[in-house]
């Protein structure tokens, strides 16, 4: 594994596996219930033509997640 990073700044098409969320509330819940927790694999695979949102590949589902989420949860990459 390579560096730390926020997910917005991953790569598209490069995978990066969830090391932890840094947000509270009600955000954290609705991250958690999709599926995003600690070990969680998940990659960028698609942009909006504005940048924001981004959608995102993990547990065999396709999920659009806005910018001011993605700079909260932290990924290690392959």
């Amino acid at each position: 594994m390579k560096e730390e990073i926020t997910l917005d700044k991953l790569e598209l098409n490069s995978i990066g596996i969830i090391e932890k969320i840094d947000c509270e509330g009600i955000i954290k819940r609705r991250l958690f219930d999709l599926g995003l927790v600690k070990g969680t694999k998940i990659k960028p695979v698609l942009k909006s033509p504005s940048g924001d949102p981004r959608a995102f590949e993990f547990r065999g589902s396709l999920i659009a997640i806005r910018k001011e989420q993605t700079e909260k949860i932290y990924c290690k990459t392959v």
